[in-house]
């Protein structure tokens, strides 16, 4: 029995992982530059620099786009070839963790988008996409890892 999940599965959440660390390093860039350049209208309900710029962009100081990259950083070495290879389930259980907090922090800041700064970022709004699906990715992952008794029983004890 193969401890390792498909690796196509694998490919999916690394993929995921580099596109999302990528998103939020250049959100991560603008918060930092003051820059203008999101590509998003700043009129209306679609309007980056309102939402980037709110009172919701900071978490206890930290600005919100450093959160996401560190999150996505984070979950690229979780992703990383060599913790597929593990046969500790720590290493799953800490990015179905991880996941599982990335999502609830994407709820969060739709909820602050939608009903607190009534504008949406598209750059964001990627990010938030990201995370739900590498969040469904790592859960159907760990849902097929096989637990400590098949295992046992694989290897014939």
């Amino acid at each position: 029995m193969s401890t390792q999940p498909p690796r196509g599965l694998q490919v999916a959440a690394l993929s995921l992982c580099i596109v999302g660390l990528l998103v939020s390093a250049y959100l991560t860039y603008e918060h930092f530059t003051a820059s203008t350049t999101l590509a998003c209208p700043n009129t209306g309900a679609i309007n980056c620099a309102k939402v980037t710029s709110s009172e919701y962009s900071r978490l206890a100081g930290i600005p919100v786009a450093l959160l996401g990259l560190l999150f996505f950083a984070g979950m690229t070495l979780l992703c990383a070839p060599q913790l597929w290879r593990s046969r500790s389930p720590w290493p799953g259980r800490a990015r179905l963790a991880a996941a599982t907090v990335g999502l609830l922090f994407v709820f969060y800041l739709v909820w602050a988008e939608l009903f607190r700064i009534n504008a949406i970022c598209l750059w964001c709004t990627v990010v938030h996409a990201l995370t739900l699906v590498l969040f469904a990715v790592v859960a159907v992952i760990q849902a097929l890892a096989p637990t400590a008794v098949d295992r046992r029983i694989g290897a014939g004890r």
